[in-house]
Parts: C-alpha cells; sequence; structure tokens
C-alpha cells in the first residue's frame, strides 16, 4: 500500500487548482480586443483611424514610456475620458478626469452641447494638469499625481463666456502661461487666440488678455483648439482653422510668446477622404520620432482619432505626406507604427460588457449628472436599471436623465442585449436606444395585459417633436433580446429574440443621426413616462458589440 496518495492527491489537487485560477486571471485581465476596429495590423503597422470612435478634439502627452490622451466630452457623465497606450496606436480607456459636471444642479438634467469642450493635458513636475473650458463658465483645472486615480476638484483659473480651448505653457524662466481660443455663440466673435499669464501655481489669472493671433486678417478663420509649444527657442501654438468639417491644421510661430506670429498650413486633406484633419496633438518619442494626433469629423459616427507622422524642417513641422514638397502634407491611411523600442499585444477601447462585477464597464456614461439608482452593478451576473421617472415637460428622449450610453465603435457593428423587465405600472418601458438628434429605441413596454415589444422613432428630437410608434407586438414574456445593426452611413436595423437564436428582424429601417456636438450612442434605458406608480426595473444580462 502506497501512504503517499493522499498527499500526492492533494499536491496535484493545488496545483490544477492554481493553474486554473492562473488561467482564468489571465483570461480576466487579457487586453481588450474589439471585433468591430483593431488599428494594429499586427504586421508592424496601424490604419487610421487609430481609435474609430468620437473621441473629439484629442490631446495626448508622453510621460517617461507611456501615453495618456484626452478628449471633449461636453454633457456626458463622467466627464474627460483619459486613455492609456504605450505605443500610440493600441489604447485603452483607463479613467475619467471628472465624476461629475459643475455646477452640480445645472448638470442634473441633460444639457445636450454644454460641459466640457476641448481640454488640455500636461504634465510638470510630477503632477498632470488638465485645463478643460465650459464656454458659459470659464475655464478650469485639475490636477493629480496619479492620472488612474482620483483628480483633484476643479478650480476656477479664468471665469467668462466664450472662453475655449485653453493650453497651459512652462516657460524656461518658470512664467506659466495660458492660450485660449472664443466661441462666438458666447462671446459675439471668434477666429482670435489669446494669451494670459498664470500664477506659479498654474490656477489663476493674473496677467491680462494679449490678442497674439487674429486669424481673419491671415486666412485663417475660424481658429481655434491652440496647443501651445517651446522648441529651439521658438514658440509654436498649433491651431486648427476653417471649420470642423472642411477644415486644416495651422501652425503659429514666434520668438516672443505674445507674437507677432509667422502662419503656416502643415496639413490639410488634399486628395484624401480624411476630411478637416486638425485639432490635435504633438507628441515626441524617448527617441526623438515625432507624432500628430488629430480628429476626423464623420458625421454620425463622431470624430475619430488619428495618428500622422511628423518631421521638423527648418523649425516647422511637416505632418503627414508631403508629396510635392511644399511644406503642407496630406493625412495618410496607412503607416509604419512609432518606433517605442518593443512590440505591445492588441487593445482597444472597451465595448461589451457582462455586467459581472462590481462596476458597470469604463465605456458607458449619462447625459447629465446621474443618481446613484439608475443602474446599479452587481457580481450576480446582471445590472440592475431602475426605472427613473421623465421629467414633467416630458415630450422625447432628448430630455431624460437616465439612459446609458457609449459612443458607436465602428461604421458597421452590432450591439445586442438580453434583459428581464419587470413592471407593474402600464406604459413603463426598457430597452435598447441609439441616440442623437433623431433616435430610436427597441423596448418593451408594460401593457395592461401583459407586455409588448415596441419599436419608435423621433425625428428632431431638438425640436421637441413627438416620438412615433412604428410596430408593436403583444408579448407574454418579459425576457426578451435585443438587437441593433448598424451599417454604413449610419442605417440602423432592429431584430428581436426570445431564445438568443433565431432573430425576427422589424421592418422599419432607421437612420442614426449625431447628437449636439457628438456622435450618435447606442445604449440602453428603463422609464416611466407616467411619472407616477411602483418603479421597474429591468436586469440587463449583458450587452454585447460584434460584427
Amino acid at each position: 500500500m502506497c501512504h503517499y496518495k493522499p498527499l500526492c492527491r492533494s499536491i496535484l489537487l493545488a496545483t490544477f487548482c492554481l493553474f486554473f485560477t492562473l488561467y482564468i486571471e489571465a483570461q480576466t485581465s487579457a487586453p481588450y480586443v474589439s471585433k468591430v476596429w483593431v488599428s494594429d495590423q499586427g504586421d508592424g503597422t496601424y490604419k487610421n483611424p487609430i481609435i474609430n470612435a468620437d473621441y473629439s478634439d484629442p490631446d495626448v502627452i508622453r510621460v517617461g514610456n507611456d501615453y495618456y490622451m484626452i478628449s471633449s466630452s461636453f454633457n456626458c457623465v463622467p466627464g474627460i475620458p483619459i486613455l492609456h497606450s504605450k505605443d500610440m496606436v493600441n489604447w485603452k480607456l483607463v479613467n475619467y478626469a471628472l465624476k461629475r459636471l459643475i455646477p452640480e444642479d445645472f448638470f442634473s438634467k441633460p444639457q445636450q452641447g454644454k460641459g466640457v469642450y476641448a481640454p488640455c493635458i500636461r504634465y510638470h513636475k510630477g503632477e498632470f494638469f488638465i485645463f478643460w473650458p465650459d464656454p458659459d463658465s470659464g475655464i478650469y483645472m485639475t490636477k493629480t499625481k496619479d492620472p488612474l486615480g482620483e483628480w483633484d476638484s476643479s478650480v476656477l483659473v479664468k471665469d467668462g463666456k466664450g472662453l475655449i480651448d485653453p493650453t497651459p505653457l512652462w516657460d524656461d524662466d518658470g512664467k506659466v502661461y495660458l492660450a485660449f481660443a472664443w466661441a462666438k455663440s458666447r462671446a459675439g466673435f471668434n477666429s482670435v487666440i489669446t494669451v494670459n499669464e498664470l500664477n506659479a501655481s498654474a490656477n489663476k489669472v493674473i496677467g491680462a488678455d494679449v490678442l497674439v493671433y487674429d486669424g481673419l486678417v491671415h486666412g485663417d478663420n475660424i481658429i481655434e483648439g491652440p496647443k501651445f509649444y517651446k522648441r529651439n527657442g521658438y514658440y509654436y501654438i498649433f491651431a486648427p482653422a476653417g471649420s470642423v468639417e472642411t477644415g486644416w491644421q495651422a501652425i503659429l510661430r514666434s520668438k516672443n510668446i505674445y507674437g507677432p506670429y509667422e502662419n503656416k498650413i502643415v496639413l490639410a486633406q488634399g486628395k484624401t477622404d480624411i476630411n478637416g484633419p486638425h485639432q490635435g496633438a504633438w507628441v515626441e518619442t524617448p527617441n526623438g520620432e515625432s507624432w500628430f494626433f488629430h480628429f476626423q469629423d464623420k458625421g454620425v459616427y463622431g470624430r475619430v482619432v488619428h495618428l500622422q507622422p511628423m518631421k521638423w524642417i527648418y523649425d516647422w513641422p511637416i505632418i503627414g505626406f508631403d508629396s510635392d514638397h511644399d511644406g503642407c502634407g496630406e493625412p495618410v491611411l496607412t503607416h509604419e507604427k512609432p518606433n517605442v523600442g518593443k512590440t505591445y499585444p492588441l487593445q482597444t477601447v472597451k465595448e461589451s460588457d457582462e455586467f459581472e462585477d462590481e462596476k458597470i464597464g469604463i465605456q458607458w456614461q449619462w447625459p447629465c449628472n446621474p443618481s446613484h439608482f439608475w443602474a446599479q452593478p452587481s457580481r450576480l451576473g446582471f445590472l440592475r436599471m431602475t426605472a427613473e421617472f421623465t421629467p414633467p415637460d416630458f415630450v422625447n428622449f432628448w430630455s431624460v436623465s437616465n439612459l446609458l450610453l457609449q459612443k458607436i465603435p465602428a461604421e458597421e457593428f452590432s450591439a445586442t442585449t438580453k434583459l428581464e423587465f419587470k413592471s407593474e405600472v402600464v406604459g413603463e418601458k426598457a430597452g435598447l436606444v441609439v441616440m442623437g438628434r433623431d433616435y430610436a429605441t427597441l423596448s418593451l413596454v408594460k401593457t395592461g395585459t401583459g407586455y409588448a415589444l415596441e419599436q419608435s422613432v423621433c425625428i428632431d428630437a431638438e425640436k421637441q417633436n413627438p416620438e412615433k410608434i412604428v410596430k408593436k407586438i403583444d408579448f407574454e414574456k418579459n425576457q426578451i433580446y435585443l438587437q441593433v445593426q448598424m451599417k454604413n452611413k449610419g442605417i440602423c436595423i432592429f431584430r428581436y429574440s426570445l431564445d438568443g437564436k433565431e432573430y425576427a428582424t422589424l421592418p422599419e429601417i432607421f437612420t442614426a443621426r449625431q447628437g449636439k456636438w457628438i456622435g450618435a450612442k447606442v445604449g440602453l434605458f428603463c422609464v416611466n413616462p407616467l411619472k407616477s406608480g411602483v418603479r421597474g426595473h429591468a436586469d440587463v444580462d449583458w450587452f454585447r458589440v460584434d460584427k
């Protein structure tokens, strides 16, 4: 008889459990890779856009071997998304700088198109700074030592209406400056770049407004979005001009921070299909390579992020591919990846969510400051969304607060969700939404006899037009699979299933439309439009993005 068999079995069992645990941890911590868009082509090259989603007005910095990107978020909460990369091609959404928008009461309901305009991120003496504008109140600053942790409460650096797109510069003599642009809708004028001096803490303006560049004089109409840099004794202001859809990237250069500034166009659409290439950031790798980030406005899909090679010639940057050697480049669609010394695994911004953790996926946002009971994550395998009463003046979803939304991830994709809806109030509903100035929903609705599947469409929601019910099917069950498939140009086809295997297609085809300064979004909702009764809830099993 072998007296060691029990011990051997225990060792084998312990070894199996250890390897199984390590395997599970490896699977759950593995980088997320989209099924609908990956920029890294796996052969040392990438294709644009590097992020095929609405991360508008991108700004990027490098700290050591890490790259951080932020973008505009407008009225969406949490605000100012922070993305991280090791190679400038593979990006992960890691945090938000603003957990809630201020003033809190004002943003307790959707303020479409307001909030955070083009922010700027910088790193100085061990701290990360983000300067962000609200064109209705002024320019704010928040900072932290850990960009993945909590950010300080924002302080008002400069008050005033119409101030947008701030960018700081710490000069060699220790002085700090702030450049910004103007929104005509609030200030009454635009196409001007202004510079102020800041105090040493960079949290308050101490100098007068100094106009350093008038774009109308130099042919750079609607110049805005400045990014401040210093190189080889020159002050540079990278600034887009010519409008979002059809503009170009201008560079301003001067030996004096207050000018006068020379101007030069260094990137334009040219013969490419990449319209309005501008508004971004210059980043330099540790080995001295220069790269430029910018967005492209794609309408319903929002402003997607491109990466362009960049080089310096006679102290002027050339961005993209300059085929005719005139100093103005055109955007590239594919290129060799930046040389960062090693190869990193594929990684994309998260889209799907199994709702199995104590936190919902970082990709989700609300159209205003949320209430804690709108969506409660759990480790029970579902997300509980409690029905929220619609506003007293409810007409359509343009004013509805509890829409849990995420960005459109590509030109073509499908989004499918499984949910169970429990309600006692006739008219209460929960389901899937494609949201924008025009929007469509597919939902379960509580009826007097049970439930019904309802497809609704609203055109020109901003103009307070009511929804139109285009299809209604009575159901007995309160569990359902809902799906939307988006095709090129925002064409949406809605489907449903009772078993998750066979899907029926609804006849009404919907064409999605962008929101106010943002692309269309897709997501979930649970509402009580009657503003009374016991609140029902939807338990959302999962939300999956696929081809």
